[in-house]
């Protein structure tokens, strides 16, 4: 009875335990148009324009005389297309906000649509969009152009009785051009230095091979923090707790992301992403993978706490930021998630293009599924790889531990694990790891490497 009453009262039942599993929704449906036409407002300089007028009409250029009765114009208030201040501009439309400029002869507002730098049109209508929502991340814009062929197209489209219901029920259909800005502060290609870690390596109180034979039971053997510094201690003789494995594994992991993330990789032009499940703090959080599905590299291991479209632009970004040079038919292979395409919208903004393929669902019902499930199925095994790797440390008190632990999975994925479908090669073949014969010792060596290049970074 009491567990009945706490049903009706909060709805769900007092004494059933909570699930450890991650919860699968649903992607939002979320239809993803075209990309838009960005034009560039054109900027032009007052002070050049000043100088060529002097040069042509051998005068200056007098600033404008305010008249009686005539609103004086804000000492803010400066053309958005030349910049000259407030002393060149006209007031247009007797004090409702509208001005000329006497330089470039611009008409504008304080909203006019050249303090953008970015202009969104139609791709259909070639007509400039108008922003009607604002979210958290980014505006939406829609064309409300009534001849806009993407508009008419759709109206045709309707049967009788879903026009009756659009005249009623006009939100229920969506029937215009839309698309979405991006407002959040991020710059592609943009390099962060990494975060020190709480320990230094030269101040470690174990040996090198010490050192090595931690990675190499924590990361290759999938042993947990607990089991690794019990094995250490029981076969080994030496005396660690499971604190200081993970101290250790922090430690590295700052030292090794420099190298994973900035080596020249030898890329091929076959790329696949998708995300996978970690707990951090008691909750899921999600793993961005993006793998060379030819060299058996992975080149983005994003850690985030939201399945979003900023997470999947700085998943994508660093692939992009490890290629020499973008291919003109650059494709990614994803799921059904429609942030990947936000994605490109706002790649395409900034003047960065790629095509997007997804797979969607577990069986080829469509010519696209049939010719890149393979692709689909790889990065599927590249997230069961983790998995089994990630398993035995039941999840993590912080997210520092999270993405410490994805880094070492990296490089260890990039420089040290063999792989069947490569002859059992390496992904990444550095000759003075290959030549070594234990595992301590090539990890004794990466961080080596690793330290190297920091130093060699820092010091250039």
């Amino acid at each position: 009875m009491i567990n009945l009453l706490f049903i009706l009262l909060v709805g769900k039942p007092m004494f059933t335990p909570a699930s450890d599993e991650p919860v699968k929704k649903e992607y939002r449906k979320l239809q993803v148009d075209k990309i838009p036409i960005f034009e560039i407002p054109e900027k032009l300089d007052y002070k050049v324009l000043l100088h060529n007028y002097f040069e042509s009409h051998k005068k200056e250029l007098t600033p404008v005389k305010p008249r009686k009765n005539k609103t004086i114009i804000p000492k803010e208030v400066k053309c958005p297309k030349c910049g000259a201040p407030h002393q060149y501009l006209y007031d247009n439309n007797g004090g409702r906000g509208q001005y000329l400029c006497k330089v470039c002869n611009t008409v504008f507002n304080p909203k006019n649509y050249f303090q953008k730098s970015v202009i969104l049109k139609c791709p259909y209508c070639g007509k400039t969009l108008e922003k009607i929502k604002t979210r958290k991340d980014f505006y939406v814009h829609k064309c409300k152009n009534d001849e806009c062929d993407f508009y008419k197209t759709n109206l045709a489209s309707m049967t009788k009785k879903e026009r009756e219901d659009f005249k009623n029920n006009p939100h229920n259909y969506k029937v215009r051009y839309i698309t979405r800005e991006f407002t959040f502060d991020y710059k592609p290609f943009s390099s962060k230095s990494p975060v020190k870690s709480k320990i230094s390596l030269p101040k470690i109180m174990v040996s090198s091979h010490t050192l090595g034979l931690i990675m190499s039971y924590y990361i290759n053997y999938h042993m947990s923090s607990r089991q690794t510094a019990s094995i250490m201690r029981d076969i080994h003789g030496i005396k660690i707790s499971h604190q200081t494995v993970l101290n250790y594994a922090d430690a590295v992991s700052h030292v090794v992301k420099p190298f994973v993330d900035n080596y020249n990789y030898e890329l091929s032009n076959s790329f696949c992403g998708d995300e996978t499940y970690i707990k951090v703090n008691g909750k899921w959080q999600y793993i961005f993978f993006f793998f060379d599905s030819v060299k058996k590299i992975i080149l983005s291991y994003r850690v985030s706490p939201n399945r979003d479209t900023l997470s999947a632009v700085k998943a994508l970004d660093d692939v992009l930021s490890k290629l020499k040079d973008i291919p003109k038919k650059l494709n990614f292979i994803v799921d059904g998630n429609p942030i990947y395409l936000l994605a490109q919208h706002f790649f395409a903004s900034e003047d960065i293009n790629f095509d997007i393929t997804q797979v969607i669902g577990l069986t080829n019902n469509d010519d696209v599924s049939k010719e890149y499930r393979p692709l689909k199925q790889i990065i599927e095994r590249l997230n069961r790889t983790f998995k089994g790797s990630y398993r035995t440390t039941c999840g993590f008190n912080s997210s520092d531990g999270s993405i410490a632990f994805v880094t070492l999975f990296a490089a260890y994925f990039n420089f040290l694990r063999t792989h069947s479908t490569l002859n059992h090669k390496v992904p990444v073949q550095i000759p003075v790891l290959q030549s070594l014969q234990t595992m301590p010792a090539r990890w004794c060596k990466l961080v080596e490497l690793a330290q190297d290049y920091c130093i060699s970074q820092a010091t250039s």
